[in-house]
């Protein structure tokens, strides 16, 4: 029987991001036990449910039923339990008993003492009645002991605990008194939880995987953090920004640190940690060109990724008699054709390898004429070559038109060629180049991509775009100057930005990092354009990712 009157028979709902983030008072919590036929839940059956529900602390409701398991009791587990077969010849078969729990329970979280071994039980029922897994989420008192109490007790067993909290209700291995048992374990180690920071969903879930280190007590450091977008920084003992990061909810994001992450970098970054600041962004779009912006501005030591690029390069198709490929170090010089910026040579280096890979462009340097025979790519059949002056220059320029016209335009020329070139490889059992030619095929993708993304943005100028989360932004060719929710007013903005001719590629690789970022925003599902100075516009032929070839 239960005493929780409520509407027809649902499973619960997955709980929400925003629900993670909900006080603990606000949170119903459904105290269950089970007893069974046995340890296995492929094998054994329930006889008994137990559950009692809360809010708020106060007491909503109670479930009690005893389960027909179909199949006779084990003697010893009559004995531990005191359930014998008569008593449950006329009890409910679970196919009655589990929607009555069912609807009882709700969206409630699921609470038991091992947890996992009740929960394996209610999921095996519910898959075979054809309600699907449960997608309650579960707290474990027996982790929470372990983490809490661990040094109080002398071992985690309900019986123990029970008594170590003086429960009013003693267990024994009867579902509902079992239950009540475990609900006044968990409400004493919910008091201990607190006095730690634990005072919302989240922490209470992630609390039992919170490392036993020196660095743990730091998380008090996290109180004053809001449930917000934004970008929060860590700061050493000088006061100087050793890391920076962005998040959706900056308490959450940033306590997730002190919980079960056994990064080295994490344990020295804790160490080191002396203060935390934070800064709230409208949107999730604003916390990210943030965070790239502000690493950018302190080079925090413990930021690995998206700092300041020490060594930028671009890849130029040279604008002379015969084209070739060379890499520079800065973008003033276009040539013909312009790709990049690449954080490195090495980036750079793997673009022109692809573009050689994928063309016959001369790899030589030298003018033509210069030599009495071609150079070795050219007597390999890897290239053209003008070194020994017999080259016919018109030939030459339609291989170059050509490299032209798919960077531009189709890029399946080049990136079918190197598709080619891998599946070759691989056919032929050399792994070990098909992987190189991968890699190059990927590279060479990912740059005209971003490409593409960047000669858009420029075209379009200003762009006024809204998601259906209800975030807008305001982006004047790629850089992000305005972001808000709708509903909040739209904020000041600086006056357009008026360029005679856009760059053919970014300037710097900060400005390249930030228009990929945007971009990726604006071509979301969800994401709306409401307004554009220019044209928004794409090649037609789309840049095809290289099928999976195991190499």
């Amino acid at each position: 029987m239960f005493d929780l009157v409520s509407g027809g028979v649902t499973l619960a709902r997955q709980r929400t991001f925003d629900d993670l983030g909900a006080p603990l008072i606000d949170v119903p919590f459904c105290v269950v036990d089970l007893e069974t036929t046995g340890g296995s839940a492929a094998s054994c059956e329930i006889t008994e449910i137990g559950a009692v529900r809360y809010r708020g602390g106060a007491l909503e409701g109670s479930f009690q039923t005893l389960v027909n398991p179909g199949a006779p009791i084990p003697p010893f587990i009559t004995v531990l339990t005191g359930i014998t077969q008569a008593m449950v010849v006329e009890a409910p078969r679970i196919e009655e008993a589990l929607p009555a729990f069912l609807e009882f329970c709700g969206d409630a979280v699921i609470v038991g003492h091992n947890i996992r071994f009740d929960m394996s039980f209610l999921n095996a029922a519910a898959e075979r009645l054809g309600y699907g897994r449960l997608p309650n989420r579960t707290v474990d008192t027996v982790g929470l002991a372990r983490r809490l109490v661990r040094s109080e007790t002398r071992n985690m067993k309900l019986s123990t605990l029970a008594a170590h909290f003086r429960s009013p209700v003693s267990p024994t291995h009867r579902a509902l008194d079992d239950a009540k048992a475990t609900a006044h374990v968990f409400w004493a180690l919910l008091e201990r939880a607190g006095t730690i920071g634990a005072t919302h969903l989240d922490d209470l879930l992630t609390l039992p995987t919170a490392r036993g280190k020196p660095t743990y007590g730091k998380i008090r450091l996290t109180e004053g953090l809001p449930r917000r977008p934004g970008v929060y920084f860590f700061k050493d003992r000088d006061g100087e920004v050793i890391y920076v990061g962005k998040a959706k909810d900056l308490r959450s994001r940033v306590r997730a640190y002190f919980y079960g992450d056994t990064r080295r970098t994490i344990d020295t970054m804790l160490r080191e940690l002396h203060t935390i600041d934070h800064r709230v962004c409208a949107t999730e779009l604003e916390a990210s060109v943030a965070e790239l912006r502000l690493i950018r501005a302190h080079s925090p030591r413990h930021n690995r990724r998206s700092k300041r690029a020490r060594s930028p390069h671009w890849v130029r198709l040279t604008d002379e008699r015969f084209p070739r490929l060379s890499m520079a170090r800065s973008p003033k010089d276009p040539g013909l054709l312009l790709l990049g910026p690449f954080r490195g040579r090495n980036g750079a280096r793997t673009v022109v390898e692809a573009l050689w890979d994928a063309t016959r462009l001369r790899r030589c340097t030298g003018g033509p004429g210069r030599r009495s025979a071609p150079c070795a790519p050219a007597q390999m059949g890897r290239a053209l070559c003008p070194c020994d002056g017999t080259l016919d220059e018109h030939a030459y320029r339609g291989e170059v038109e050509t490299v032209i016209g798919a960077v531009r335009d189709d890029p399946d020329p080049l990136l079918d060629a190197l598709a080619d070139r891998v599946a070759a490889h691989a056919r032929a059992g050399r792994f070990e180049e098909a992987a190189w030619v991968r890699d190059r095929h990927r590279a060479l993708a990912r740059a005209l991509e971003r490409r593409r993304a960047w000669n858009a943005m420029q075209a379009a100028g200003r762009i006024h775009a809204v998601a259906d989360d209800g975030s807008e932004a305001i982006v004047d060719h790629g850089r992000l100057i305005a972001a808000w929710r709708t509903g909040d007013g739209q904020p000041l903005v600086p006056p357009a930005v008026a360029l005679d001719e856009p760059p053919p590629a970014p300037v710097t690789v900060a400005d390249a990092e930030e228009a990929h970022l945007v971009w990726t925003w604006l071509m979301q599902p969800g994401v709306r354009l409401v307004d554009a100075s220019g044209g928004v516009a794409l090649p037609a032929r789309p840049i095809r990712r290289l099928e999976r070839i195991a190499v």
